[in-house]
């Protein structure tokens, strides 16, 4: 399955690139950039803009990574983790004044040698599907905002995670000024159903973000993807570094990422140490 994930990922980015043979009117035009999506800049350095938009989570671009994750130190220490998340964001105008933005994220995971005899197990995570709802323009302060329901779908296949309907509340606030992105995005799931069988779960996930895209379309981000367990007591905190570039594949807007993972806490027999993280995502801007 790790080697099926990583075929999967190489697809993705040799599909784009092999698109360069397409007819010139089928080539993505270049972008022009002037929405009046909150946070996002009408006209500005084109691609830069693009970097911009994609550290603002409510931002009206539509978006679709493929993120590639690697972690250790999984079970008695030997066993590893590896998953794609699919994540499609897609903003949707609501009103004058007011975006829907859909955030969809679909892991496909593959665990291997958590004990001696363990093997390799794979399929198919919850999905984590998130509604925020988020005016077009900022506050007069600057602040970008949106607030709104979150669920968790019973999509794991294979044991890979708890098959239950989970329901709670996200949001997000952010600040952008001179391509710097300062922000926290946070939800809170409860368990609904099925907890005879897989127990009550309470997850808080808090993801701290600053971010820095340069004029030439380099996004620097520094943060973190912690989640605490009410139940368990207990932290997950990984902090990501990374580095994204803005490239054209086939004519189109692709961003480019890379970066490391060093987990400050986990629970017992969980991830630890150093990990990876590689993220291609399809742009579609407006114009």
């Amino acid at each position: 399955m790790r080697q099926l994930l990583v075929a999967v990922f190489a697809v993705v980015l040799a599909g784009q690139a092999g698109a360069q043979a397409a007819p010139e009117e089928t080539v993505w035009p270049k972008p022009r950039l002037s929405y009046s999506s909150a946070g996002t800049p009408a006209g500005g350095d084109g691609e830069q803009s693009l970097a911009t938009q994609l550290s603002n989570p409510v931002a009206s671009l539509i978006s679709v990574p493929f993120q590639l994750n690697w972690n250790q130190g999984i079970g008695d220490g030997n066993g590893t983790q590896t998953y794609m998340n699919i994540q499609p964001v897609i903003p949707i105008s609501i009103s004058e004044d007011w975006n829907l933005i859909s955030r969809t994220i679909l892991p496909l995971v593959s665990v291997s040698d958590l004990t001696p005899d363990f093997g390799t197990l794979n399929g198919l995570g919850n999905t984590t599907q998130s509604f925020f709802f988020s005016p077009k323009a900022p506050t007069k302060g600057g602040l970008i905002w949106g607030v709104g329901p979150v669920f968790n779908v019973p999509t794991a296949t294979n044991g890979i995670a708890p098959n239950q309907w989970g329901a709670g509340i996200t949001g997000v606030v952010l600040t952008q000024k001179h391509g710097w992105t300062l922000g926290m995005l946070a939800n809170q799931i409860w368990s609904v159903n099925k907890e005879e069988q897989f127990g009550e779960s309470s997850n808080m996930f808090l993801q701290p973000f600053i971010s820095y895209s340069t004029k030439k379309a380099t996004s620097i981000t520094l943060n973190t993807e912690s989640t605490y367990n009410w139940v368990d007591e207990t932290w997950s905190v990984p902090i990501n570094f990374t580095v994204g570039q803005i490239i054209k594949l086939g004519g189109k807007p692709v961003q480019i990422t890379g970066g490391v993972r060093y987990w400050a806490e986990s629970p017992d027999e969980a991830a630890e140490g150093w990990g990876a993280r590689l993220v291609v995502t399809y742009l579609f801007p407006k114009g």
